[in-house]
């Protein structure tokens, strides 16, 4: 399965929407997503599973 996590790149800053980013990750679960990723000092706002045509949406909007 493919994960959208929407992040802030330190774990000390407050969410702002402006200052959040995105990647995409494969894995079972969204606990796999966050063991993944507990190395790095990200402050993980969201993790959402995505359908084969929401990927598909999402990859078609970076073309845009």
């Amino acid at each position: 399965m493919i994960f959208k996590v929407l992040y802030q790149e330190d774990i000390s800053e407050s969410p702002v929407r402006e200052e959040t980013k995105s990647m995409y990750i494969e894995a079972e679960s969204k606990r796999e997503v966050r063991k993944k990723l507990a190395d790095r000092n990200y402050n993980i706002e969201h993790v959402q599973e995505l359908s084969e045509e929401h990927l598909a949406y999402e990859q078609q909007s970076e073309n845009i």
